[in-house]
């Protein structure tokens, strides 16, 4: 039976009372709902050949920004309240650097001088064009993003530079029940190619290790600061 809930709220609700086996969840919903203590995560999903990844800050080759601390009265495009890469990560490692984030009204507002403005873009493409636009002066994107030309255009990317990185974080999924080794085998079952294909273009899943465990910990702890401070 498949479940549909319509925010983490519901589907913590739905652990606590046993209603779920297994979900997929980003790394920071995943990190969160280790950190409520309601699941756990077993397994890391290959998709476009990487089981991990991280975020990356730029800005215009000509922008003055050198480092996060120049963002300072100036503003960054997040994608949405819901990205882990391009939302959770880099604005907790903003705050991890002592900057106070500040909600714009648009790409067009400007923040207090010492804060960053931020601004959700919805889409990875929307964030590339407003910075190359010089709508707003950093964007963030998955390493992952960044060197797909359909989310940044190469004729983009040439106008830019990287000025900071976060840490990697796994693609995990949480567990309450389920069947482990059915998971892990089904990159060797050929019937079962199609239903990884289809689920969200899933090649193979792996089991997660200590490193991915530390990463999930210490994603819940920024994901939870954002949210008290930020939210």
């Amino acid at each position: 039976r498949i479940l549909m809930a319509k925010d983490l709220q519901q589907m913590t609700s739905y652990l606590r009372r046993g209603r779920v086996d297994w979900i997929n969840e980003t790394a920071g919903n995943a990190a969160l709902l280790e950190h409520r203590g309601v699941a756990r995560s077993f397994l890391i999903s290959e998709r476009e050949g990487a089981t991990r990844y991280h975020s990356l800050f730029f800005v215009r080759r000509d922008s003055p920004v050198q480092s996060l601390q120049d963002l300072a009265g100036r503003s960054v495009a997040f994608q949405s309240p819901l990205s882990t890469s391009a939302y959770f990560l880099p604005a907790a490692q903003l705050l991890e650097g002592g900057q106070s984030l500040e909600l714009l009204l648009s790409p067009m507002d400007k923040p207090a001088a010492d804060r960053v403005g931020y601004v959700f873009a919805r889409t990875e493409l929307n964030i590339a064009t407003w910075v190359h636009k010089r709508m707003v002066d950093a964007g963030v994107l998955s390493n992952l993003d960044w060197i797909n030309p359909a989310r940044m255009p190469p004729a983009f990317s040439q106008d830019f530079r990287l000025i900071a990185r976060t840490q990697d974080v796994p693609r995990a999924q949480p567990k309450i029940l389920g069947k482990r080794e059915v998971l892990m085998e089904a990159a060797n079952d050929p019937d079962a190619s199609e239903a990884l294909r289809r689920f969200m273009d899933t090649a193979r899943f792996v089991p997660i290790g200590d490193d991915d465990r530390r990463a999930l910990e210490r994603l819940a702890t920024g994901v939870q600061r954002v949210r008290a401070e930020v939210e």
